[in-house]
């Protein structure tokens, strides 16, 4: 009896030390498995676009402009404002270029980057506000600097264009804004919203472990306190 005593202890009072989180930890867990992560990501709300055919001439034009270092990687891409090469450098920076005439067309001002967001998003919604980002956030990590774009729709959608490589980078939606809170409940990272690998989480995991064991351990005594109440 004295071990079932323990285990109820262990069980009563860590249960009810880390329940709340427990309680967030299903709670989320069940919003994320629930809602398609394509919609959380605003997938549904690209625009395609067909490849883009170069030519010798053109190739020959991107040759003669490119100059200097060579990228490690070049990207076609056919937009509607026309044929784009995207090309990538060791250093982690880019640059953009008309794929018929070479010229280089980043950094990109904001009627660029307004017309790359509607081109590649399905949204015909009148522009909310616009800005440069030139620093990482919890809602925003990809290439800087970037042009968030905002539309006034009911998903608030905020569009982010790299001003380097001219590329759709992110989409933000308010659904997106609600998952990424959810996440950082669920991996209590509530800074950063992306390290689940500190201190508290995993305390908080090793006491949820404690507490499920006890409670696995008290199973046979309840079934044997039952079965003498169901005799007298």
């Amino acid at each position: 009896m004295r071990i079932a005593w323990l285990a109820s202890f262990i069980h009563k009072w860590l249960a009810l030390i880390i329940g709340i989180q427990i309680f967030i930890w299903i709670a989320t867990g069940l919003f994320f498995t629930v809602v398609p992560i394509e919609q959380v990501r605003s997938e549904h709300r690209i625009r395609e676009l067909a490849p883009a055919v170069l030519s010798a001439p053109d190739v020959a034009n991107f040759s003669t402009a490119l100059g200097g270092e060579a990228p490690i990687r070049l990207t076609v891409e056919n937009r509607p404002e026309g044929a784009r090469i995207v090309a990538d450098y060791a250093d982690g920076t880019a640059a953009l270029f008309d794929a018929r005439s070479g010229q280089r067309l980043s950094p990109l001002n904001q009627e660029s980057a307004l017309a790359i967001a509607r081109g590649r998003i399905a949204t015909e919604a009148p522009v909310a506000s616009s800005e440069l980002v030139t620093t990482a956030s919890p809602e925003y990590r990809g290439a800087l600097p970037a042009w968030r774009i905002a539309f006034d729709e009911p998903s608030k959608l905020a569009v982010y264009v790299g001003a380097n490589n001219g590329q759709v980078t992110a989409r933000r939606s308010e659904l997106w804004r609600v998952y990424d809170f959810l996440w950082a409940l669920h991996i209590m990272d509530y800074r950063e919203h992306e390290n689940f690998n500190h201190a508290p989480i995993i305390i908080v995991s090793v006491l949820a472990f404690l507490s499920t064991i006890a409670g696995i351990a008290l199973i046979p005594y309840r079934f044997r306190w039952r079965r003498k109440k169901a005799a007298t």
